[in-house]
């Protein structure tokens, strides 16, 4: 039963790659390599879903042949294979990839016929569930359906892991990092492969080690599951997580800059209702919209002509652009000045064009300068030998 949980653990992580997937291609649907990742992932599943003891037992007795689960799953296995090499050749590309990429679904179709002939060539008469590659691998034709089978998957597996750690050597991010998890997870396959293989060869000698060929591998394939998975879902999710780390930043940067325009927002009722359980780039739109908002009320009492200084200073060392921000910012609709002359708000029936929008880099170096400390306004000099008040 333990071999059963482990295979039935390790379809579900594949399947549940493949469900995080499937939007991605159902969106794209012509799309060769997101149809290729798909097909490694399900077919990936379904190898470990019919190797699964309960399933070996379900299918023989509802087809009414013993081991008719072993050519089914090898050919569900010799199907991974095929769809890992088309996965490669859409990775590296070039003129003929098509082309390639027929050649391997041919190759591994002609192995699929391969393991149907030898299969109903042979004689399996007895059901072995878990180690069935040990108990006939002297078997006439059923030997050669083994052998054929770890030797295709073998060379999937070699050929997927290498050609996946030769690229990560060029590449950087999340996509390095997924190639690096893909390479290990097919040189955990070819582990699979390679323990099955040398159980076979020591049972020709008349040796068993038959739990080379059951714990070990079974063990090697359900981590190469795992790091497949991940190796998959890394480079889809690290950009998201990223946009996510810039959001998180970006809104606590801005909090100065709501916090300096409250009273407007307040008093106005311009501040959108705050979102609950949202993500980090849900609610940097919901601060920007409110700083956006105080802001396009402020217009109407601001003089532009005043903005460019502010804007070019706030891009320096946000000094000057602090004193200027925090005196737009306690402007409310009262009234404010503009250069010392009082400023009236226009009539409703002025014409005065839309503000421009500010660009959201400006919004955080302004909200930057209002968070750093006010700078000291300047004290003049009193001049040498000038008579103080009282004295004669």
């Amino acid at each position: 039963m333990t071999g059963g949980l482990l295979n039935y653990v390790s379809c579900g992580v594949l399947w549940l790659g493949l469900l995080v997937k499937a939007p991605d291609l159902l969106r794209h649907r012509r799309d060769p390599y997101l149809r290729a990742i798909c097909a490694v992932l399900g077919l990936a599943g379904l190898c470990f879903f019919l190797g699964a003891p309960p399933t070996v037992g379900a299918v023989n007795r509802i087809g009414g042949v013993p081991n008719l689960a072993a050519p089914l799953t090898y050919a569900a296995i010799t199907g991974y294979c095929a769809a890992s090499q088309v996965l490669i050749v859409h990775w590296r590309g070039g003129p003929r990839v098509r082309r390639t990429a027929r050649r391997w679904i041919v190759a591994y179709a002609v192995i699929v016929v391969g393991i149907t002939a030898t299969f109903a060539l042979g004689e399996a008469p007895v059901e072995r569930r878990t180690d069935l590659d040990t108990y006939y691998a002297t078997t006439p034709y059923i030997a050669q359906m083994i052998v054929l089978y770890l030797l295709a998957h073998l060379t999937a597996a070699t050929v997927t892991a290498v050609s996946s750690l030769r690229w990560a050597r060029r590449v950087g991010g999340g996509l390095r990092a997924g190639l690096l998890l893909l390479g290990a997870g097919a040189g955990c396959g070819a582990g699979y492969s390679v323990s099955k293989l040398v159980a076979v060869a020591a049972r020709w000698t008349g040796r068993d080690w038959t739990t080379l060929g059951t714990s070990v591998s079974a063990a090697a394939a359900g981590l190469g599951a795992l790091l497949t998975v991940v190796g998959v879902l890394v480079p889809l999710t690290a950009p998201r997580a990223a946009e996510a780390r810039r959001a998180r930043r970006t809104y606590a940067r801005l909090e100065p800059l709501e916090r300096a325009l409250d009273e407007v927002l307040t008093r106005r009722r311009l501040r959108l209702p705050r979102p609950r359980f949202a993500s980090p780039v849900t609610r940097l739109m919901w601060r920007q919209t409110s700083i956006l908002n105080a802001l396009g009320h402020l217009d109407a009492y601001v003089d532009r002509d005043l903005l460019p200084r502010p804007r070019r200073r706030a891009g320096g060392d946000g000094r000057p652009g602090a004193r200027r921000g925090r005196r737009l910012g306690r402007r409310d609709h009262r009234g404010g000045t503009a250069g010392g002359r009082p400023r009236v708000p226009p009539s409703r029936s002025a014409a005065r064009p839309p503000a421009p929008v500010p660009e959201p880099e400006l919004l955080v170096r302004i909200a930057d300068a209002l968070a750093g400390p006010a700078p000291a306004l300047p004290v003049p000099a009193m001049p040498t030998g000038t008579p103080t008040a009282g004295t004669a």
